[in-house]
């Protein structure tokens, strides 16, 4: 079985982000990582490697040079190779770019099984894995709160506050996983090592047949024309309690009618 795991290089959620004058993400002033939500998605597909013999597990991302950060991060966890789309005029792709720019890439590998996570930790769209598998033509799977495999069948099951729903489809197929899977394990310092080693081939743009007007800004389905920074948090009301603060507590959440 041959896994494909998408994964993204994404701004730390606990920098303080902005935007180029193009209104593209700034990721050059911040510290990006290997997005939390993808973590989940390469846990799933090491859980399956161990649970089934000869899995092989391929990364791809695609983004600037730092990307590859991502996908060492993902290596030293586990896995085989990677492989990283990069190229200039990527820059500004929006989610319809993208999943056509992953698909691509994708064709030109050898895979069962393409394995995500339910969103990327800076654009929270979420729809990129089944625009991804429509581009494939394949099924998708997708908000698996349990992944399992028997045989070419991919059962999984999502939970909710009212109930749990169990989907099954078949080999070639896309799932995506969200937090509720389980835990994504730490890097040992054997893995880290080992990851260095490991084959990261890079495409481009002329890679993957594709033209420089196809993606980027240029061909953007919608673009920015303002951005605010969010204003300071105001200092909030402070009741101390000289023997009245009971009554002054209570006046204050009635009069904005949370009482």
């Amino acid at each position: 079985m041959k896994i494909v795991v998408l994964v993204k290089h994404v701004p730390d959620s606990a920098s303080a982000r902005g935007f180029n004058p193009d209104y593209t993400s700034d990721r050059v002033s911040v510290d990006s990582v290997l997005s939390e939500l993808d973590e989940y998605a390469v846990e799933q597909a090491l859980q399956i490697a161990e649970k089934h013999d000869g899995v092989e597990i391929m990364y791809l991302t695609i983004g600037p040079e730092s990307a590859a950060d991502a996908l060492r991060k993902a290596l030293s966890m586990g896995g085989d190779a990677a492989v990283h789309v990069c190229d200039d005029a990527i820059k500004g792709s929006d989610a319809f770019a993208t999943s056509a720019l992953l698909a691509a890439a994708l064709r030109k590998l050898e895979w069962d099984l393409i394995v995500t996570g339910m969103a990327s930790t800076d654009g929270w769209l979420g729809i990129v894995p089944t625009m991804v598998a429509e581009h494939l033509g394949i099924p998708s799977a997708t908000l698996a709160d349990n992944l399992s495999i028997d045989g070419n069948t991919v059962t999984i099951r999502r939970d909710s506050d009212d109930d749990s729903r169990t989907l099954q489809t078949t080999m070639p197929c896309l799932v995506s996983v969200t937090d509720k899977t389980g835990e994504a394990r730490y890097p040992s310092f054997k893995g880290i090592m080992a990851a260095k080693k490991k084959t990261v081939d890079r495409w481009s743009l002329a890679d993957l047949g594709l033209e420089p007007a196809a993606v980027g800004l240029a061909a953007h389905r919608a673009a920015a024309t303002q951005t605010t920074v969010r204003p300071p948090r105001a200092a909030g009301v402070k009741v101390v309690d000289d023997g009245n603060g009971a009554n002054e507590l209570a006046e204050f959440l009635t009069a904005r009618k949370f009482i």
